[in-house]
């Protein structure tokens, strides 16, 4: 697996913790996150994002595998919760700017 940059990494630790204010501390202040059809912008409307769809939900990801692709981080994760499915596999897409991750595209 190939080593992850920095704000993945914190990112994808602090999600497993489902600790909030780490998981949205390596977005750039103007990132974008899209996911399940809908795209958050800036740094308060994912922090929203971060609490519901994951920290309310216990969402918690483990790496399955790491690679780049196109100049993006690609991660596919492992994510169990409190959600109907639970376990998904799902890829995460990052985009990183000299400020943090500045786009994130989460898949099935």
């Amino acid at each position: 697996m190939n080593m992850l940059p920095d704000p993945v990494a914190r990112y994808l630790k602090a999600s497993a913790e489902l600790d909030a204010q780490g998981a949205l501390s390596p977005f750039a202040p103007d990132a974008v996150v899209v996911d399940e059809g809908r795209t958050h912008k800036g740094t308060a409307e994912i922090a929203d994002w971060i609490a519901q769809a994951a920290v309310a939900v216990k969402a918690r990801p483990a790496v399955l595998s790491a690679d780049t692709e196109d100049g993006a981080h690609l991660v596919r994760a492992s994510v169990s919760g409190d959600f109907p499915g639970s376990p998904v596999e799902l890829t995460f897409r990052f985009h990183l700017s000299p400020d943090g991750i500045s786009r994130l595209e989460i898949r099935p």
